[in-house]
């Protein structure tokens, strides 16, 4: 995977120089390469030569926004896996909501904690390498689930998932039968340990039904509480 341990790149793609050079030096000082891009051409052209291990996305960009090349990295398969962290104004909830629709990983919006990013880059870091961590397979119904090849498959065909919804499926199907919290699922998928915007569960959620068809049926939601996965 794009996110293999000794991949220490990372891309960032933000049009306000000032905001670009502060992401690079704090990522730097984590111990990571950074590449920059100032534009959506470049940041396009760069995720694709050099496969980065996750890229850190404006949504805003000149030529190409991050929208369309978020989409464009998704619908490439040597780069459909890198991981993705969106920055955001506060307004654009829309385009927020979208952007993890075309699979980015999470998102920040401005203005923003650079402690606070090199953070979010280390949980999802963390979370999209994690599968190869073991080598069970998962089965629910028709969802089967091989670990160890990062691979799902619905009724006998293979189905793409990010590494997040990969994450967030493994773990209700680990845990079936039990509701599983919002802010639970936060704190085991996405790593973060203090409650933020609990709408990104549920963006991702109606992307896993979306995505599993007539066997979504098995994903229960516990209005007001949270979510769980049991025999459809």
């Amino acid at each position: 995977m794009s996110t293999n341990a000794a991949n220490r790149k990372i891309l960032v793609a933000e049009d306000e120089i000032d905001v670009l050079n502060l992401v690079a030096a704090n990522l730097k000082s984590a111990g990571y390469t950074v590449l920059k891009a100032e534009d959506g051409e470049s940041a396009l052209e760069q995720a694709r030569h050099a496969i980065p291990a996750l890229i850190v996305l404006d949504l805003m960009l000149p030529g190409l926004s991050g929208l369309e090349v978020c989409k464009t990295l998704k619908s490439e398969a040597p780069t459909r896996l890198i991981p993705i962290i969106m920055l955001t104004a506060k307004a654009e909830e829309v385009d927020r909501i979208v952007g993890l629709e075309l699979g980015a990983d999470d998102y920040i919006t401005k203005p923003f904690s650079p402690r606070e990013l090199v953070l979010r880059v280390k949980s999802v870091l963390r979370r999209a390498s994690s599968p190869s961590d073991t080598s069970d397979i998962i089965k629910l119904g028709d969802i089967q689930v091989d670990r160890s090849r990062y691979e799902v498959m619905v009724r006998g065909k293979p189905i793409d998932f990010t590494a997040t919804e990969f994450k967030l499926l493994t773990l209700l199907m680990e845990r079936r039968g039990r509701v599983q919290s919002r802010d639970s699922l936060l704190n085991d998928v996405w790593g973060y340990e203090s409650i933020i915007d609990t709408r990104t569960v549920d963006t991702h959620i109606r992307r896993l039904r979306e995505k599993l068809g007539k066997s979504a049926d098995c994903i229960e939601t516990v209005r007001g509480f949270g979510y769980r996965i049991v025999e459809a």
